[in-house]
């Protein structure tokens, strides 16, 4: 089973994930300079996860500031997942916002309207 614990850094947030309980997180800011380059192993693990047979995945995603190119990142692993759904997989996506962060809800917002099909959720806190 893969488990990976990444500690944040100046440009990369704490990222968890968790095979075994179909689960994964990140938090904190995402502007790397490459971020293809370094989500390369995720987004790998994550296709291959996705296409294998499990009962659910979970995805809190929790990132107070992020690029464009973490933007675009996050929309096709979004897809990726909302594929799975569409093939009857138990996929759900937390999005997870401060209450005051209007343009984090509006991302959240924006990343839901381009897949309906996948269970996502805002979650906002103080």
């Amino acid at each position: 089973m893969y488990r990976l614990e990444l500690e944040k850094t100046g440009s990369t947030p704490y990222i968890l994930i968790d095979e075994e309980k179909g689960y994964m997180h990140f938090q904190g800011e995402c502007f790397h300079e490459n971020v293809t380059e370094f989500f390369q192993d995720i987004t790998g693990w994550l296709k291959s996860f996705l296409e294998s047979d499990f009962e659910q995945f979970v995805f809190d995603c929790e990132l107070k500031y992020f690029n464009s190119s973490t933007a675009k990142l996050l929309l096709n692993m979004f897809l990726m997942m909302e594929n799975a759904a569409k093939n009857g997989k138990n996929v759900t996506v937390n999005w997870i916002a401060a209450a005051d962060s209007e343009i984090n809800i509006e991302c959240g917002e924006d990343f839901a309207a381009e897949v309906r099909e996948l269970n996502f959720h805002i979650v906002l806190h103080d």
